[in-house]
C-alpha cells in the first residue's frame, strides 16, 4: 500500500508526524504538505502562480516535501509527478480541531481528500476534536488501522472518510459510530479595526461554534465519545428536488 499524507496545519505539526509513524507500519508513506498553516482554506487550486517544492526533513529525520500550495495542491502535485506512482490512498491530517457537519467545507483537510478522490484514490481525512488539546497518539494509531480496512475491504475510489476522534483518553472512547453529517451552529461576528493612519478593517471573530447533536449525526458521536465516521462524496445534488423544479416548466423564451 502507497500512501500520500498531507494536512492543512503544515509540514511542522505534530499531527502530520505521528500520522505518518503509525502509516508507515502498514504501508509505504510519502508526505506532501504546505509549509504554512492553510486551516479554513476550503478547496483552493493554485493555477495563477507557480508551486515551489522542496524536500524537507521531518522531526524524526525522514524526507517529505513541502510546497507553498494549498492542501488540495499537495495531493495534486503527489498524484500528476512528484511522487514515483500514483498512491492507492491519500489520508489528510491529523488536524487540530474538529471537521464536523458544514466544517467540510471551509477544511483544507477535508479538500485534501476531496483532490484525492477526484483524482480516482480513495481517502480519509482524519481530526481531532478539540480545540486546545491535541494528543494524536490514539487518532494516529486509529487512522492506521481504518487505512488497512480500507484497503482490505474496498472502499469506491469517489468515497472519502470524514473521521472525528474525540479528544478524551483512549480509555473512555466507547466505540466507532458511523454518521452523517451534523449541522454546525457557528457564532461568527464582524470585528472592526484601524490601522496606524485611521483606515478601517475587518476580522472575523466570534466564539467557538457548537452543533446540533442529533442522533445519527458526527455531532452525536463526538459527545458520546464515539469515534465518527461520515462517508463522503462529491454529488451535491439535492436530487428530491429535481422532479419539483421540472415542474415549474420554465421557458428561456418567456
Amino acid at each position: 500500500m502507497y500512501i500520500l499524507v498531507t494536512n492543512d496545519d503544515g509540514i511542522d505539526s505534530e499531527g502530520l508526524l505521528l500520522l505518518k509513524q503509525a502509516l508507515a507500519k502498514v504501508g509505504e508513506v510519502a508526505i506532501i504538505a504546505p509549509d504554512h498553516n492553510w486551516s479554513t482554506a476550503g478547496h483552493t487550486k493554485t493555477i495563477q502562480r507557480p508551486l515551489r517544492v522542496n524536500q524537507v526533513r521531518l522531526a524524526d529525520g525522514d524526507v517529505a516535501y513541502s510546497t507553498d500550495g494549498t492542501p488540495s495542491d499537495c495531493v495534486s502535485l503527489g498524484v500528476l509527478g512528484i511522487l514515483e506512482r500514483k498512491p492507492d490512498l491519500v489520508v489528510a491530517g491529523i488536524n487540530k480541531g474538529p471537521n464536523l457537519g458544514d466544517d467540510v467545507t471551509y477544511s483544507g483537510t477535508v479538500a485534501a481528500a476531496m483532490e484525492g478522490i477526484i483524482s480516482g484514490i480513495p481517502s480519509i481525512a482524519i481530526s481531532l476534536a478539540d480545540y486546545t488539546k491535541w494528543d494524536f497518539t490514539y487518532a494516529a494509531q486509529f487512522a492506521a488501522q481504518l487505512a488497512q480496512h480500507v484497503m482490505g475491504n474496498g472502499l469506491g475510489s469517489d468515497v472519502l472518510l470524514n473521521v472525528n476522534v474525540p479528544s478524551v483518553p483512549r480509555s473512555k472512547i466507547v466505540g466507532v459510530e458511523i454518521t452523517r453529517l451534523g449541522k454546525r451552529v457557528y457564532r461568527d461576528v464582524l470585528i472592526e479595526h484601524r490601522d496606524s493612519t485611521g483606515q478601517l478593517y475587518y476580522r472575523i471573530g466570534g466564539d467557538v461554534p457548537s452543533g446540533l447533536p442529533l442522533e445519527g449525526t458526527d455531532f452525536k458521536a463526538i459527545t458520546e465519545n464515539k469515534i465518527s465516521i461520515t462517508p463522503i462524496h462529491l454529488d451535491l445534488t439535492n436530487h428530491q428536488l429535481i422532479e419539483h423544479l421540472r415542474s415549474w416548466k420554465l421557458n428561456p423564451h418567456s
